[in-house]
Order: structure tokens, then C-alpha cells, then sequence
């Protein structure tokens, strides 16, 4: 297809909207792909009744009990992926708790033989003992943990996680593009194991695991050794577990335009983008669009964890709330944040934004914290 213009468009997206009107972008493959905008005189979101599964919804996560479990895909499965919320054959979104435990010994080894972990840490730290060594983590790192390895946790506090699961392939960086190697992170940001302070922290508490839980087919296996599991000396490879924290990821910016949600992908997979939406500074512009626009991803259905901070787009937010956007229909910011960003130099929000090329199906468990009447959020009051 080749561009085209009809009518009275903007020479530039995002930036010269007449007054009075507004912006929808409507894109394919996560705006990677075809995109148009398109100049609208009301506001895409204007619906007044939606008949049907199809809308726009939000859940408080934090509302469920800490630990508890909903719903059990087989027996022993909710302790190494917690309470599963959102999935399809490419991915697992799940919300894992992790308490202190009085015996070390008692930590098991975990390992998931069908897909890559991602756990993100919203709450709580403590560290991750690994085949390859010890990784530490605290409130915003991002820690991959490749298929089949072994590792346990050891917290100091109760922590919760946000678990996402890569069930077809595995982890890789975003591409870069024109940008280079080092945006939106550098490399070195990455944090690998470390094997000595795996044995240091061993000897220091008496850590001594001899049972291995893993995952297979979404069925548990536990397979029980004579002397602990962690017993590497040494290794070498570009395969191991790391860890990545939100405050070493360095947001794309233009203070002339908004840029499109994949300018924020921080990993990708083969059916879905795991993004991250930071603090960074507003666009300066006059006539630049400053809130996220109207827009439909068509071919991504979109879910958005929100971790810490101001949410300005939205509307009564708090940190652990998710909300999820299907694809199929036009979002965008509710009207108070187009108020309220006009007063506002930067933006002060810490997100996770998964975008997944394959519909997501809903757990039951989510009728139990989902905010019914949010999808009205967007009419006039």
C-alpha cells in the first residue's frame, strides 16, 4: 500500500490537531506496520452502551488476597505461577507471591519446562538463587528466567511479582533501529548471576535445596536429590538468567511529538511486546499532542500494569490495578487527563505494558476484581 491523503489531514501525527478536534491512529503489527491518522470532530471513545464481551476493562489485583488462589490449572501449579489472570498459547499473565520462609531449607528449586519466566517485581526484594548464581531484586526489576533453569527465592519481605510466562519462544532484545545499541538500554545494564555470592549466601544461612518442582504441560514434577541442586563451579555460554531495573532503562523522547507505545518496548517475543512506560519529560510543543492519543492497535490486544507512581491518563488509579484493552475498538485518555496534562512538565508514572499479537482469554478469577463500570469511565458525567 502506498500513502495516501484525503481531505484536510496534519502534515505531521500527533502534532497540529485543529482545535476542536481530535486524533485517532488506527495501525497494524503494533504500529509497525500500516498506519493512518485520522481527523475526527468527536472524541473516538464517545459510546454510550456496549452490548457484548467486547470493551475495555479494568481490574484491582491488589484486592485479592495476598497468596490466595482462585482458581488451580492442576494440582501444585499455583505455587510456581501464582494466580493465573490473562493468557493464550503464547503467553501466561499471572500474579506470584513469595513469603519469607523461617527454614532456608525448606525452599525448593523451580523450573519451567514450557516457556520463559519474566518476573517483574512490584513489591517486596530479596534474592534468586540460580544454577548460575545469585541475582538480587527489588521493586521495578525485570528478571528473565530462561526455560528449564533452576532457581529459588529467598525474601526478606513478602513479594509479589508480575509473572509472565513466553510459551513459544524465548526473550530477546527490542530492535533498535536507527537509535543504536544502547537505547532505550544499554547492555550493560544487564545484570548477570553471580556464582560466588550464590556460595557466599549458602554458607551465610544454610541454604540447602533437594527438591526440584517443574513445570511441564502446566502438570508438576517434583524429583528429590540426596544433596542440594546448586552445585555449579563454574560455567560459561551466553545463556543464563538477568536482571534489568526500570531506573536503567532510558525512555525515548521527542519534546516536539508523542511517540507511538513500541517506542517503549523493552523485551520482545514472538507473539507479544513487553514494554515500559517511565517517568520522562512532556512534550514542549504548542500544538503537540500531550497525552497518549486516541488510537486502535488492530492486530494487538493490549493489558497495562500499573506499578507505581501518578497515572495521568487515567482516571482513580492506584498502584496493582491491570487494565485490559482487546482489540476491536478505539481507547484512549479519559477526559479529565487532557485537563490535567495541561498543566503538567512530566510525566510521573512506572508501567508495564504487555501487547499480544493473539487475543487473550480471561481467568475466571478476574470477575472477583474487575471494576465493572469501567468501561463508562469514558462518557460525560
Amino acid at each position: 500500500m502506498y500513502h495516501h491523503t484525503q481531505g484536510r489531514p496534519t502534515r505531521q501525527g500527533h502534532k497540529g490537531i485543529p482545535e476542536g478536534f481530535f486524533e485517532e491512529e488506527q495501525g497494524l503489527d503494533g504500529f509497525y506496520g500500516p498506519v493512518s491518522h485520522l481527523i475526527k470532530e468527536r472524541p473516538s471513545t464517545r459510546w454510550v452502551s456496549i452490548e457484548g464481551e467486547l470493551k475495555p476493562r479494568m481490574y484491582d489485583l491488589v484486592k485479592f488476597a495476598s497468596g490466595a488462589s482462585a482458581t488451580e490449572t492442576s494440582p501444585g501449579v499455583s505455587q510456581l505461577i501464582g494466580q493465573r489472570w490473562l493468557y493464550n498459547s503464547d503467553i501466561t499473565v499471572s500474579t506470584l507471591w513469595v513469603k519469607p520462609e523461617s527454614d532456608p531449607s525448606r525452599h525448593i528449586s523451580r523450573r519451567n519446562a514450557d516457556g520463559d519466566w519474566l518476573y517483574f517485581c512490584h513489591s517486596g526484594r530479596g534474592v534468586c538463587l540460580s544454577e548460575y548464581g545469585l541475582l538480587e531484586f527489588t521493586p521495578g526489576t525485570y528478571m528473565v528466567m530462561p526455560k528449564c533453569i533452576g532457581h529459588s527465592f529467598v525474601v526478606t519481605e513478602p513479594t509479589q511479582f508480575l509473572l509472565i510466562e513466553n510459551r513459544n519462544s524465548h526473550f530477546r532484545e527490542p530492535d533498535r533501529g536507527m537509535v543504536g545499541r544502547h537505547a532505550p538500554w544499554d547492555p550493560n545494564a544487564l545484570v548477570k548471576p553471580d556464582l560466588d555470592r550464590l556460595y557466599e549466601h549458602m554458607r551465610q544461612t544454610g541454604f540447602d535445596s533437594r527438591q526440584v518442582v517443574i513445570k511441564h504441560t502446566d502438570q508438576i514434577t517434583r524429583i528429590g536429590y540426596e544433596e542440594c541442586v546448586y552445585d555449579v563451579q563454574g560455567w560459561k555460554g551466553d545463556l543464563y538468567p538477568y536482571t534489568l531495573h526500570m531506573d536503567h532503562i532510558m525512555p525515548l523522547m521527542s519534546h516536539r511529538v508523542h511517540l507511538p507505545p513500541s517506542a517503549h518496548t523493552t523485551l520482545a517475543a514472538r507473539g507479544f511486546v513487553v514494554c515500559s512506560f517511565l517517568p520522562r519529560p512532556m512534550e514542549e510543543e504548542a500544538d503537540a499532542l500531550r497525552v497518549p492519543f486516541y488510537h486502535q492497535n488492530i492486530d494487538y490486544d493490549e493489558v497495562l500494569f500499573y506499578h507505581d507512581g501518578d497515572f495521568f491518563s487515567r482516571d482513580n488509579l492506584h498502584a496493582g490495578m491491570m487494565s485490559f484493552h482487546p482489540a476491536g475498538f478505539p481507547h484512549g485518555p479519559h477526559p479529565k487527563a487532557i485537563e490535567k496534562v495541561k498543566s503538567k512538565t512530566h510525566t510521573d508514572e512506572k508501567a508495564v505494558m504487555i501487547d499480544t499479537r493473539w487475543p487473550l482469554h480471561r481467568d475466571a478469577a478476574l470477575e472477583q476484581v474487575e471494576l465493572k463500570e469501567y468501561w463508562k469511565s469514558w462518557m460525560k458525567k
